[in-house]
């Protein structure tokens, strides 16, 4: 039976990349895109992700763009521009918990994704760190998945996002989207739909 899963969030959903020398014209890469090459037939994806957005206008669209639509999942990843734009990360939790806790309530499984590290400002690591340990510590209180991406794309040593995984030190590159196709699917929709 195919499932249905909302990619919700900012431009980290959108698949925002930053152009380069040797790419200099604006592209989009989607994580969605790569999951749906792993999972195959077995799930319909919805992408609601809108560049620059808080997690305030984020459950301000959540009814209509996540609940409307009935989905089985809806990933959840929001919180990098609340930072940027000094929100504190109690008010970004709160809005993110909201989603979690909606997204309960009608039978939605949320997965909740930290927000990755940023590169060239390491003053901005700290509230990353502050807000992602909150993200992780609710969904083990609520029981719903929630992957790493902070983690699995920051440099060890210095926690800063990896070069590999960003062309400005913000948004991703190509394999900082895949990155989060892998740890979607290798944790939480490997088995989807095989059940049935």
């Amino acid at each position: 039976m195919k499932i249905t899963i909302v990619a919700f969030g900012d431009s980290l959903t959108v698949g925002f990349q930053s152009p380069t020398y040797e790419q200099p014209w604006y592209v989009e890469t989607p994580y969605t895109d790569f999951l749906k090459e792993k999972v195959h037939f077995k799930a319909e994806f919805i992408v609601r992700g809108i560049s620059g957005e808080l997690t305030s206008d984020m459950l301000e669209r959540f009814d209509r763009d996540v609940l409307e639509m009935r989905p089985d999942y809806v990933v959840i990843l929001g919180g990098t521009n609340d930072l940027g734009w000094g929100v504190s990360v109690n008010e970004a939790v709160e809005n993110l918990n909201a989603m979690y806790q909606k997204s309960k309530t009608n039978g939605i499984t949320p997965v909740a994704v930290t927000v990755p590290s940023i590169r060239g400002v390491d003053s901005a690591i700290a509230p990353r760190l502050a807000l992602n340990s909150m993200i992780i510590q609710r969904s083990k209180e609520m029981g719903f998945p929630c992957i790493d991406l902070f983690s699995a794309t920051c440099e060890k040593s210095t926690l800063a996002l990896a070069p590999q995984y960003s062309n400005d030190g913000l948004h991703l590159s190509t394999e900082g989207y895949k990155m989060i196709a892998d740890l979607l699917y290798n944790e939480v929709f490997r088995y989807v739909g095989s059940e049935g």
